[in-house]
C-alpha cells in the first residue's frame, strides 16, 4: 500500500528515541522527511546521522514559545514544505497526588499542557490543505493509571483539545488526530515498571490485561503513526486511537 509520503516533510517533537523516533523510521522508509526534536543538541544530532539524509535534527523545547516557530521553519528551509506535526510531549514524573509538588505542576503544564496546545495553535495557521496535526498522548486518556496523577489529569484535556481543533479546522482540510499508546517496550515504560518492587511481576500481570499478550514494540506504533500522518488517513479526523493490543476493552 501507498502511503503517499513521498517527499512530504513533517516534524516529530521528542523523537529521538521510543516512539517518536520509531515514527520518524517508518516515515523516512516510506519516502518522507522528517525534523526530528529533543532536548540536547548530540541527541538530535545522533538521531538524524541514524535516520540519515532526509533528516535533520533541532533541539527544542515544548516549553519555549519560540519553539514551534523554529521547528516549522526547520522544515520549510531544508526540505522546502511542511505537512504536518507529531506532538510528543514525553512522560510526565511519576508520583500520586500527594507526591506531585507545585513545581512539577508548573514543569508538566508547561512543557506537556500549554507546550503542546502551542506547537498545535501554530501549526494550524501554518499548514495548508491536506496537512495534519497528531498528538502521542496515552491510554490514560480513558483510564487513569496508578501512579501517574499527572499523565491522569493533563492527557484526557489534550484529548479535548484535540477534538476541538478538528471541528475548527475540518472545514480547512487540515486533520487533527490522536494516538494512544498503551503498555509498548520502551525506556520509559520499564521506568514506570521499576516503580514496582518486583518489575518483572509488574509486567506480568500487566500482560495479563493485554489481550495479545505481550508489550507492543514501538516499531507497531510507529507504522500506525505514519498512516495516520499520511494522506492515505484522508478521511481520518477527530479520532483517538489506542495502540494498546486490546487492552481498552470499551468501544
Amino acid at each position: 500500500m501507498d502511503l503517499g509520503l513521498k517527499d512530504h516533510a513533517y516534524v516529530l517533537t521528542g523523537a529521538t528515541r521510543g516512539l517518536g523516533y520509531a515514527t520518524a523510521q517508518e516515515l523516512v522508509a516510506d519516502g518522507a522527511k522528517v525534523v526530528v526534536t529533543g532536548r540536547t543538541e548530540e541527541s538530535v544530532r545522533k538521531a538524524a546521522a541514524a535516520l540519515g539524509p532526509e533528516a535533520v535534527g533541532v533541539a527544542a523545547d515544548n516549553a519555549d514559545p519560540a519553539t514551534p516557530d523554529r521547528v516549522i521553519a526547520a522544515a520549510r528551509d531544508r526540505f522546502g514544505r511542511f505537512d504536518g506535526i507529531l506532538i510528543s510531549v514525553g512522560g510526565p514524573p511519576a508520583g500520586t497526588t500527594a507526591d506531585v509538588t507545585d513545581d512539577q505542576w508548573h514543569r508538566a503544564v508547561d512543557t506537556i499542557f500549554l507546550g503542546a496546545i502551542r506547537l498545535a495553535r501554530t501549526t494550524a495557521a501554518a499548514l495548508a490543505p491536506g496537512g495534519v496535526i497528531a498528538f502521542v498522548l496515552s491510554a490514560s486518556v480513558h483510564e487513569p493509571i496508578p501512579g501517574l496523577t499527572i499523565s491522569n489529569a493533563l492527557r484526557p484535556g489534550l484529548a479535548g483539545f484535540a477534538k476541538s481543533l478538528s471541528r475548527e479546522l475540518g472545514p480547512k482540510g487540515i486533520r487533527v488526530v490522536g494516538l494512544l499508546p498503551g503498555r509498548m517496550d520502551t525506556d520509559r515504560t520499564k521506568e514506570l515498571d521499576a516503580f514496582s518492587d518486583d518489575p518483572e511481576r509488574a509486567r506480568r500481570r500487566k500482560i495479563t490485561q493485554i489481550p495479545l499478550g505481550r508489550y507492543g514494540d514501538p516499531t507497531e506504533f510507529g507504522k500506525t503513526a505514519a498512516f495516520l500522518l499520511s494522506p492515505a488517513a484522508s478521511y481520518l479526523t477527530g479520532v483517538m486511537l489506542p495502540v494498546d493490543g486490546g487492552a481498552r476493552h470499551g468501544f
